[in-house]
């Protein structure tokens, strides 16, 4: 067994979801493993990974106006408003995704399927650099 690590950093433009795809697939495949498994780590508390469809946009409109209405940025709802209206809206989202993703590799690539997307969903209003830990133990 082998292991290899990284860190990934990507420059959001506020709110949405960001795909990291291609960066993570090119680093995954330069290491050279046939088999093992990916973890992604998200760095930060107020944004998250999530796998979704990368085929059509609307799916990541939809998935953002609905986190918007699932968890308003009304400042009367929360006692931590010290960082903004939308901070503790964004911590909230991000514990109801995932800072983590396990992918298994299967012959040097990841093993999404055909409309997989690996992306980061920013839940903060202002531009952020994010960064992402990335862990392949594999052979």
């Amino acid at each position: 067994m082998r292991q290899a690590v990284t860190t990934l950093t990507t420059r959001t433009r506020g709110q949405g979801l960001f795909e990291v795809t291609e960066p993570v697939a090119r680093w995954v495949a330069a290491q050279g493993m046939e088999t093992g498994l990916l973890t992604a780590f998200c760095r930060h508390t107020s944004a998250s990974l999530v796998i979704q469809e990368n085929a059509d946009p609307d799916v990541r409109g939809d998935l953002e106006r609905f986190f918007k209405r699932l968890v308003p940025e009304d400042p009367a709802l929360y006692d931590h408003t010290l960082e903004g209206p939308d901070d503790m809206p964004a911590h909230i989202r991000s514990a109801l995704t995932t800072v983590q993703l396990s992918i298994p590799v299967l012959e040097g690539r990841m093993a999404l399927g055909t409309w997989q997307g690996i992306y980061l969903f920013e839940h903060r209003t202002r531009p952020h650099e994010r960064t992402l830990a990335l862990h392949l133990l594999g052979e």
